[in-house]
């Protein structure tokens, strides 16, 4: 006899991004500012350190700082790490170093690339200096990066500077993405799978006999494993709710509309859906609800009501 060849775990790439917008404030709106313009500003804090890139607040006692101070666009390597498979969107896009620099006149650090030919050509307190963006926006990557230097040393004294420019930056929107390969495991492949089936499955532990949806693999409360594969709803009850309204870019629903916790029946916690069918105003907790698929059965694309009377109270309090 030939032993039955384990279940596929499923694998796919997946990208997080989106925009997150920020006002400025002076000292941060300076600092931008100041980079568009050539010039690294930092704060001087009450114990007389410059802190570059400069904080609003000291690090130390919590007051508050505004007195800038310019330091110079020399500095010498700190620590580093060597960076040899560059990702889309980094400062460079051939292998370089990850450096903190502590520019002259600056107490502290900064973190940047580094352009150089070769981690042997990197050290701890090797001088390097600032190598400018062709085209400046009044960003961090203003610096395009640091490049190694071996001209004289600049003034340690920094000088104070008023962080007046004409046009200041006042706020920025910074692109936050994130690349990675997610693999959902054992547990969660098998209820992937079979909610193309039109079918939901949880996992019960085999100590406390609470049935997980979506399945973990493993009870959180007990530390054991859950194979015990159970399958549950499709019915379920609306254990608490919200509206929303405000819409989200890209999701084509109008608002408001309403997002709850279900308590699938035979489930042991809830799951969360939109709920369809039904007008906002009129979703409450207990409400019995059914998925409504979507085309090709991939997933549930909402859940209306079922039309049966709504739970009691007592049958789905642990549950929310």
């Amino acid at each position: 006899m030939t032993a039955a060849s384990p279940p596929e775990v499923l694998r796919a790439p997946l990208v997080v991004e989106f925009p997150f917008t920020r006002s400025l404030g002076p000292v941060q709106s300076a600092f931008l500012t100041g980079l568009r313009e050539k010039t690294v500003l930092g704060v001087k804090t009450s114990d007389g350190r410059v802190v570059v890139p400069p904080v609003e607040y000291d690090p130390v006692t919590s007051e508050e700082v505004r007195a800038l101070v310019e330091v110079a666009a020399t500095g010498t390597v700190t620590t580093w790490a060597w960076n040899d498979h560059p990702r889309p969107h980094q400062p460079l896009d051939t292998p370089f170093a990850w450096a903190l620099v502590r520019l002259d006149g600056a107490d502290t650090a900064l973190l940047h690339a580094l352009d150089a030919l070769g981690p042997e050509a990197v050290r701890t307190g090797m001088r390097v200096r600032v190598r400018w963006a062709a085209e400046r926006t009044g960003a961090i990557t203003d610096i395009a990066c640091f490049e190694p230097f071996d001209g004289p040393a600049a003034e340690a004294g920094p000088a104070a500077h008023d962080g007046v420019f004409q046009d200041p930056v006042t706020g920025i929107v910074a692109e936050a993405r994130l690349d990675y390969v997610y693999s959902p495991g054992r547990a969660q492949t098998a209820y992937i799978n079979a909610l193309s089936e039109r079918r939901t499955v949880g996992e019960r532990c085999p100590s406390c006999h609470k049935v997980y949806v979506p399945p973990r693999g493993a009870c959180p409360t007990c530390g054991v494993a859950t194979t015990d594969r159970v399958e549950v709803g499709p019915a379920g009850t609306v254990t608490t709710f919200c509206i929303v309204n405000i819409k989200a870019k890209g999701l084509d629903i109008d608002v408001p509309y309403v997002y709850a916790h279900i308590a699938l029946d035979g489930a042991g916690l809830a799951l969360h859906g939109r709920i369809g069918g039904i007008p906002y105003d009129q979703v409450r907790m207990g409400l019995r609800v059914e998925p409504v698929w979507t085309e090709g059965g991939r997933y549930p694309d909402h859940y209306r009501p079922t039309g049966e009377p709504d739970a009691d109270y007592d049958a789905y309090k642990e549950l929310i």
